[in-house]
C-alpha cells in the first residue's frame, strides 16, 4: 500500500493528512516547535504513523510524496529575520527600492488607511545603500544593447558586498524582461566571484514589465532563498534517513506544490504556502458535493484566512502585498488578519477591548493551556464561557486550565474594565466574531458577491467555533464544518489533493490589434520552459496540461484585467476574441458602462500554467445513516452569544453522530480537533460525507 502525506505548519498547530492508495484517511495535529519548526513537522508524522499502528519509517517508506505547506518564507519576510542581501542594478536606478515609485506609502492599506495622508509612511528599503551597487549596462524597451554590461564593475562590486557580509545577491537591471543576457551575464560573473552565493535575478523570478515591483519581488525572492534552503536542506535529509524514498512537495502560494528541490531556486512562490491548502481543500471538497461558489474561513491558532472559489475555481491575484511591499507572482488571492484562537485580548490606553493581531503562538500559548502564558486570548474566552470543554480538548489528548483562563481574563481585561470574568469573555467573544465578520465582508461583498449564493465552509482548530457566529454577520445562508476525517487539519487535507503547478510569464507589451504569429511566438517560448522545468520535477504525472493568460488594459490605464487566452495556435478570430473577453471581465469588475474601447486596448504580460496532475485526487468517504435520534452526551450551561446569553445546552459527541441527524440549538458538537456550537435559532445536518452542515434560518 502507498500513502500521500500532506503537512501543515501554522503559527500554533502543525497539521498532518495522509490518504491510503484504497482511500482511507487519517489525519492528526500537535503544536508547532518555533523556531525549529521542522521538528515539529517529525513529531507530527511519528503521531500521524501512531494513529495508523505504523512505524514512522513503515508510513514514510510506503509514501510516493509528502506535500508540505511552510512557513519558512512567510516568517522570514514578516519578521525581517532574513540574511544581509546586496542589490546590483542599473547605472542611476539605486533609489529606485526607497523612492518605491510612491506606491510604498499606501500598498496594502485599505482607502481610509490611504485617506489619512499624515499617518501613512513608507516601509524601509528592503535593501540598505551601502549593499547596492550600480552597474553600467543598459537594454531599452525593444531588448537592444544600448550600453554593454560592464563586468570589471560587477566582480568589484561582488567582491565589495561579499566583504560587507552579504549572503545572497540579487540583480535587477532594468528591461531585463525584455532581454535577460546582462542579467545572465552577471550570474555567471557572481559564480566565479563567490561560488556557493545564492543569486536570484529578476528575469528568472519576475520578467514583469514595472521596475520597482520587479526589483522588490526579486529582492524578497533572494532573501528568502537561503532560508528555505537552510529549513528544507535538513528535512530532507531527516526523511531520508528515516526511510522516505518518495518526493518532497512544497505547497505554492499559487495553490500548485513544486519540488522541494526547485523550491529555494524560486523562493518567493513558496511565500503564503501555508494559506493556500485550505482552498485547495475546498475546491476538492466542493466538487465532491457540488458546491462551485465557496467561501473559505480558516481560523487556527494565530490567523484568520479568508479566502473564495468561484465557478470551482479559487480567486486568484497577480499581485501581493507583504509588509507594504508588492511581490509581483500569481498567487491565490487570501486575506488574513490576527485573529486566531491564541490572538490576545488587551485593553488600550483609551479603556477600549482589542483583540489581536499578537498571538500567544504554540509557546506559551494561551493562559489556558498551562505552559506559562498569563495574557487572556480568543480560546482562553471560549473556555470560560462553556463553549470548550477544557477535558476535551484536541479530544482529551491535552487538558486545560479553565482557572488561569479565569485569571488571565480578570487580570487583563475584567479589572481594567470593571467588568465580571463571564462578562469580559463574552465581550472577548463578540469583539472577535466582528471583526472576522468585518474581513469576510470586505472579501465578500466589496468584490460584487452576494455572500447568499456562496456556502461558507469553516476549519481550522477555532474556525467553528465561532464560524456560526461571523457567517451570520455576513449573511450566509449555510455553513459547512469538514467534520470527516479531515476534521481541524483540512488544510494538510488540501495539500494532499494539490496538484504540482509550474508557472511562466513575461511582459510584451503590445497594442491591439497585434499579429496572431507575435502572440504565438511569445506562449510558445513560455511553454517550452514549463514543460522544461516539469520534467525536472522528477515526478510520474497522469498526465499534464497547459492554460494561458494575458494581463490587459485599456491604453492610458495602469492596472490590468487577466484575460484567459485559448489553447492552440491562434488567429486573428482568436486575439479579437481575447480582446472582446477583456472587455466583458472589465465592465464586470467595474461596472456596465465602465469600459471604454475607443480608448484601445493593450496586451501587457502573457502567462502560462503547466499542471501536472498527480493521480491521487481524494475523495472523502461516506458515513452510515441515522437509525433513530442523535444521542446526547450531556449538557452544561454555554454562552453562545452576547444576544442570547447563557443557556442549558445539550452537548453532542461528533463520533456518535451518524448521516441525517439533525440538532436544533443550542447546542455544541464536540469533535476530537474542534469543537462546534449551534446557537439557538439555527439547525445543524450531518450530511454523508460526515460533514456538519448549520442553516442559519433553521430552529425554533
Amino acid at each position: 500500500m502507498t500513502y500521500v502525506i500532506g503537512v501543515d505548519i501554522g503559527g500554533t498547530f502543525t497539521d498532518a493528512c495522509v490518504i491510503a492508495e484504497e482511500g482511507t484517511i487519517a489525519a492528526t495535529k500537535t503544536l508547532s516547535t518555533p523556531p525549529d519548526y521542522g521538528a515539529g513537522v517529525l513529531t507530527v508524522l511519528s503521531d500521524l504513523a501512531e494513529r495508523m499502528r505504523l512505524d514512522v519509517s513503515d508510513l514514510l517508506a510506503e509514501a510516493d510524496y509528502i506535500c508540505h505547506g511552510t512557513t519558512a518564507g512567510l516568517n522570514a519576510l514578516v519578521t525581517g529575520n532574513v540574511p544581509p542581501v546586496g542589490f546590483l542594478t542599473t547605472r542611476g536606478h539605486r533609489d529606485s527600492i526607497v523612492v518605491m515609485n510612491v506606491a510604498g506609502r499606501h500598498a496594502g492599506l485599505g482607502p481610509e488607511a490611504i485617506q489619512d495622508v499624515l499617518h501613512t509612511h513608507k516601509p524601509e528599503p528592503l535593501v540598505p545603500r551601502r549593499l547596492v551597487r550600480e552597474i553600467d549596462e543598459r537594454v531599452d524597451r525593444d531588448g537592444a544593447v544600448v550600453v554593454a554590461l560592464d563586468e570589471d564593475q560587477v566582480r568589484r562590486a561582488v567582491r565589495e558586498l561579499v566583504a560587507l557580509g552579504v549572503e545572497a545577491i540579487a540583480v535587477s537591471f532594468l528591461w531585463s524582461f525584455a532581454n535577460p543576457a546582462h542579467e545572465r551575464a552577471a550570474r555567471r560573473i557572481l559564480e566565479e566571484e563567490a561560488p556557493g552565493l545564492y543569486v536570484g535575478l529578476s528575469s528568472d523570478l519576475n520578467p514583469r514589465i514595472r521596475e520597482y515591483p520587479r526589483s522588490t519581488t526579486t529582492i524578497m525572492s533572494t532573501q528568502v532563498g537561503p532560508v528555505v534552503r537552510a529549513y528544507l536542506d535538513p528535512l530532507h535529509a531527516r526523511l531520508r534517513e528515516l526511510g522516505f524514498l518518495g518526493q518532497l512537495l512544497i505547497m505554492q502560494g499559487s495553490g500548485g506544490t513544486i519540488g522541494a528541490q526547485d523550491a529555494a531556486a524560486h523562493a518567493i512562490t513558496t511565500v503564503g504556502s501555508v494559506l493556500t491548502g485550505g482552498i485547495v481543500g475546498c475546491v476538492t471538497l466542493g466538487g465532491q458535493l457540488g458546491h462551485r461558489d465557496i467561501v473559505s474561513t480558516d481560523m487556527g491558532g494565530t490567523t484568520f484566512l479568508v479566502g473564495m472559489v468561484v465557478d470551482g475555481a479559487p480567486v486568484t491575484t497577480t499581485t501581493a502585498v507583504i509588509n507594504q511591499h508588492e511581490v509581483s507572482v500569481p498567487m491565490v488571492e487570501i486575506t488574513t488578519i490576527g485573529s486566531g484562537g491564541g490572538a490576545v485580548a488587551w485593553v488600550d490606553a483609551g479603556g477600549n477591548l482589542k483583540v489581536g493581531p499578537r498571538s500567544a503562538g504554540a509557546r506559551p500559548g494561551p493562559a489556558c493551556y498551562a505552559q506559562g502564558g498569563t495574557e487572556p486570548t480568543i480560546t482562553d474566552a471560549d473556555v470560560v464561557l462553556g463553549i470548550i470543554d477544557p477535558g476535551y480538548f484536541l479530544g482529551g489528548r491535552k487538558r486545560l486550565d479553565i482557572g488561569l483562563a479565569r485569571e488571565a481574563i480578570r487580570t487583563g481585561v475584567a479589572e481594567p474594565l470593571g467588568l465580571s470574568v463571564e462578562d469580559s469573555a463574552a465581550a472577548i467573544f463578540e469583539i472577535a466574531n466582528s471583526q472576522t465578520a468585518d474581513v469576510l465582508r470586505q472579501v465578500v461583498l466589496n468584490n460584487g458577491h452576494d455572500p447568499r449564493d456562496f456556502v461558507l465552509y469553516s476549519y481550522g482548530g477555532a474556525g467553528p467555533v465561532h464560524c456560526a457566529n461571523y457567517a451570520a454577520e455576513l449573511g450566509a445562508r449555510q455553513i459547512l464544518v469538514p467534520l470527516g476525517p479531515t476534521a481541524a487539519t483540512f488544510s494538510a487535507f488540501g495539500l494532499c489533493a494539490a496538484d504540482v503547478v509550474i508557472s511562466a510569464e513575461r511582459s510584451r507589451p503590445c497594442n491591439v490589434p497585434v499579429p496572431a504569429a507575435e502572440l504565438n511566438a511569445v506562449f510558445a517560448e513560455l511553454e517550452a520552459e514549463v514543460t522544461e522545468r516539469m520534467k525536472d520535477q522528477d515526478l510520474a504525472f497522469s498526465d499534464i496540461t497547459l492554460s494561458r493568460e494575458v494581463d490587459a488594459r485599456y491604453l492610458l490605464q495602469l492596472a490590468e484585467v487577466t484575460t484567459p487566452v485559448p489553447p492552440g495556435t491562434l488567429g486573428d478570430e482568436d486575439v479579437a476574441a481575447v480582446v472582446t473577453d477583456f472587455e466583458r471581465r472589465y465592465e464586470k469588475l467595474f461596472g456596465e458602462g465602465t469600459g471604454f474601447a475607443a480608448a484601445g486596448v493593450q496586451l501587457i504580460t502573457f502567462r502560462v500554467y503547466a499542471t501536472g496532475h498527480l493521480g491521487r485526487t481524494p475523495t472523502i468517504p461516506t458515513i452510515p445513516v441515522a437509525a433513530g435520534p442523535p444521542p446526547v452526551k450531556g449538557r452544561r450551561r454555554v454562552c453562545l452569544s452576547v444576544r442570547q446569553g447563557w443557556a442549558d445546552t445539550a452537548i453532542y459527541d461528533y463520533g456518535a453522530l451518524r448521516a441525517g441527524h439533525t440538532i436544533t440549538g443550542p447546542a455544541v458538537v464536540e469533535a476530537p480537533t474542534t469543537t462546534v456550537p449551534v446557537p439557538a435559532g439555527m439547525g445543524a445536518t450531518v450530511d454523508p460525507l460526515g460533514n456538519l452542515v448549520i442553516n442559519l434560518e433553521d430552529g425554533d
